[in-house]
């Protein structure tokens, strides 16, 4: 395989040149990313519809990586109980190196090939489950190892990468693979690889959520009401498809505790 992302980058003399040459040549190349994300639409819309048909019969949606992959399946997998109300054991994000490796790098945890499998058995991982790698490289013996016991075991795989043919991408079933070529500083891949891995893990939960009535028009109508903000939002919500007040919808919205219920409950009255 043609390891992309490690190759050198277009630009040399990087601590020679000019910070807004800097800012413009990062702009640039980040420009490029959702052009790439565009040619795997079809890729994604597969495994998009494996993990809502898995999900629709009670299955769960595991992401593993590590590093800048890990975490952004974790952060991934994080919002999605705010956003959507849903469970937090709905989408498991999992990281090589336990959760200390969120904020803090573990040494050569990436490189043991049996450990994703244990992790996930922790979660009691089954048949019902869809199991994500996410990895730029496609190399990376953490996400290979997890992948390929999950096949072993009967459920169904995808993965994110960011090169072409890459081991990673044969052990998964649902492969979306996103190229973007070399980095601006090489090797780098928290930049572009980590962008387009963002991209489709948002259109990935966003477009599964959608399809499992986790949203009503264009809202976000079972978010968790955790701050005032959100509780302004959804009363303004609630006043769209009530016609009330936003006293009476902040009130309405309050004993209820969604916006979902709280218009259902005055559709009733």
């Amino acid at each position: 395989m043609e390891i992309t992302t490690e190759k050198d980058s277009k630009y040399t003399g990087l601590e020679k040149m000019p910070l807004l040459d800097i800012l413009q040549n990062i702009n640039n190349e980040d420009k490029t990313v959702p052009l790439a994300v565009e040619k795997a639409l079809e890729q994604i819309e597969d495994l998009a519809t494996i993990v809502t048909e898995k999900m629709r019969i009670g299955g769960r949606l595991f992401y593993i990586g590590a590093g800048t992959s890990g975490r952004l399946g974790v952060v991934d997998a994080s919002e999605c109980p705010p956003t959507f109300g849903v469970p937090f054991d709905w989408v498991v994000g999992i990281i090589a190196g336990g959760d200390t490796a969120i904020r803090r790098a573990v040494e050569f945890a990436e490189d043991d090939r049996q450990q994703a499998w244990k992790d996930l058995m922790e979660f009691n991982v089954n048949e019902n489950d869809v199991v994500v790698g996410i990895a730029a490289s496609g190399t990376t013996p953490y996400v290979i190892g997890g992948l390929q016991k999950a096949n072993d075991h009967n459920i169904a795989t995808g993965c994110i990468v960011c090169n072409s043919g890459s081991p990673v991408a044969a052990e998964a079933q649902y492969p979306v693979e996103v190229v973007v070529g070399p980095e601006f500083v090489t090797g780098s891949t928290r930049m572009k690889a980590g962008t387009a891995q963002k991209l489709v893990l948002n259109m990935l939960s966003t477009s599964v959520m959608i399809q499992m009535g986790r949203v009503k028009g264009n809202k976000m109508v079972d978010m968790q009401l955790s701050n005032n903000k959100l509780v302004d939002r959804g009363a303004r919500m609630v006043m769209s498809e009530t016609g009330l007040s936003h006293t009476a919808a902040a009130a309405l919205l309050k004993q209820h505790g969604s916006v979902r219920k709280a218009v259902s409950a005055h559709s009733k009255s």
